[in-house]
């Protein structure tokens, strides 16, 4: 790409003296001949230009092309269109020239043309600071500046805060609009090159975000995209906001948009077609499941819905007390996370009663809290259940049951890490665990499961005293943990709402 860069301060063109002295540079480095690239702004196109005429005094041969690709205006101003991150792909495909051998005058003439097939469109949330000055401008919350440049001057309009999806559209449509005078020729057929460039204060997510959605209007308006480079090439300092850059481009000049360089900041993106490659695939089909032995609507299965209506009831309960508790050591969403899984819940017993099968109900509950509880609680749910599930689908007396606490009990502790003391919601879920080992023994009843509630809920209760050594809460200081877990208390709760409709249902 470029041989080499002269800086000004910020936002200033660099002194002749410093461009002359590149220029010098370059020349001395046996190169047969220099081509400027200047943005056009009065001080660049005066400074370069100046510079420029010297070189060409001494006998050096300097070409100077001036990019303008700002689509902004619609009205063209005496001064013309600023140089904005379009630039940089003339940096691309000039370099690309000189390296493939091309004369100066021939690759001047190039990318002339090629800038004539090009626009950019700048928008910013708020202004960016000079170090040691104010912003720029000022914007309220709910406005965005549309057609703004890169040295942190105001754009030509000022609009209504919206999705990304509609401020992409509007920009496409302003950058593509014929009455626009500084427009690029773009229409359905045309194969284009996507910028997506960050001011620079946005992250990669919200650049993603752009990308994705300039990428998607593109193609809905039967543009092909030929490349899409995201990132951030042409920043103004700190400025939270995005240009997007439209380039049309043909076979040959899409060879020097992908000539190999080993600029850093270029992007290594594939050769390849954007427009018609798959971004997502459909899901695979999910594995045939056994049919389920026993009666779906039965007596096991009502219980089963009166078991899970309490629990939702429940934890739908506690999740204003659970996010209390949880913004002591965590995010404070813990009650939202557990009531996402209660809706969800419920929401799948609307459909149709539950297998009556306890495997398959847990392995149904277990994909269900994996897909929408979210959270490291659905995943650690998710692992219980499903672990849970394998003892129980050979027997489903009291040790299959006692069996099956055991197996999520150990898939909790395999991949959460955590142990029994460490004051998580395993502490509840342990304490009831080692009260079961009593169904594992002739005579067993539901008076153990009493007993396990009861040893859970004390659980949770200790976890007030103890200093956190998994989890979120591991990272808090032990001083300012003063309440129970609340994953323990949520756990505790699950297992009083089970045990109290078991025991209406056995009175």
């Amino acid at each position: 790409m470029l041989t080499g860069v002269i800086a000004g301060a910020v936002f200033t063109s660099p002194a002749v003296g410093s461009i002359l002295a590149a220029i010098r540079a370059v020349a001395q480095a046996g190169t047969v001949g220099t081509l400027l690239i200047v943005k056009n702004y009065t001080g660049d196109r005066l400074n370069f230009g100046l510079a420029r005429e010297q070189a060409r005094a001494e006998g050096i041969p300097v070409e100077m092309v001036v990019i303008g690709d700002d689509s902004a205006f619609t009205v063209l101003k005496k001064a013309g269109r600023r140089g904005l991150c379009g630039t940089v792909l003339i940096h691309k495909v000039a370099g690309a020239l000189a390296e493939a051998g091309v004369g100066l005058e021939e690759i001047t003439d190039r990318v002339s043309e090629v800038a004539k097939a090009m626009g950019t469109l700048g928008l910013s949330l708020s202004s960016c600071s000079v170090p040691g000055s104010k912003p720029t401008f000022e914007l309220s919350a709910d406005e965005v500046e549309l057609g703004l440049g890169i040295h942190g001057e105001a754009g030509v309009h000022r609009i209504k805060m919206a999705t990304a999806n509609e401020i992409v559209e509007l920009m496409l449509d302003h950058m593509t609009s014929s009455s626009n005078m500084s427009h690029v020729p773009v229409q359905s057929g045309s194969s284009v090159v996507l910028m997506v460039n960050n001011l620079g204060g946005l992250s990669f997510l919200e650049l993603g975000i752009i990308a994705d959605a300039a990428v998607r209007s593109l193609e809905g308006r039967g543009v092909k995209i030929a490349r899409a480079l995201v990132g951030t090439f042409m920043s103004a300092l700190e400025m939270p906001g995005i240009s997007l850059t439209l380039l049309l481009v043909d076979e040959p000049l899409l060879k020097l948009i992908d000539a190999e360089t080993t600029a850093s900041a270029w992007p290594n993106v594939a050769k390849v077609l954007v427009t018609g490659r798959k971004r997502c695939r459909a899901a695979p089909a999910k594995p045939l499941e056994a049919p389920d032995s026993t009666a779906a609507g039965g007596a096991a299965s009502k219980q089963m819905v009166l078991v899970l209506e309490r629990v939702c009831a429940t934890l739908l309960g506690l999740e204003e007390h659970l996010n209390a508790l949880d913004r002591a050591a965590g995010d404070g969403d813990c009650g939202t996370t557990h009531s996402c899984a209660a809706r969800a819940i419920q929401g799948w017993l609307k459909e149709g009663p539950p297998p009556a099968s306890p495997a398959q109900l847990l392995s149904k509950l277990s994909l269900l809290l994996l897909e929408k509880m979210g959270g490291s609680s659905g995943a650690l749910y998710g692992l219980f259940l499903t672990a849970a599930a394998q003892p129980l689908k050979a027997k489903t007396d009291l040790p299959a049951w006692s069996a099956a606490m055991d197996a999520g009990l150990e898939a909790m502790q395999k991949y959460g890490k955590a142990a029994p003391g460490d004051r998580t919601m395993l502490d509840s879920l342990w304490a009831a665990g080692q009260e079961l080992q009593a169904w594992k023994s002739p005579g067993a009843n539901l008076q153990i499961l009493t007993k396990a509630v009861k040893s859970a809920e004390a659980a949770a209760e200790a976890t007030r005293n103890m200093e956190a050594g998994a989890g979120r809460a591991s990272y808090i200081s032990s001083a300012r943990l003063d309440q129970p877990d609340p994953g323990a208390v949520a756990a505790a709760a699950i297992l009083r709402a089970i045990l109290e409709v078991l025991q209406s249902q056995d009175a």
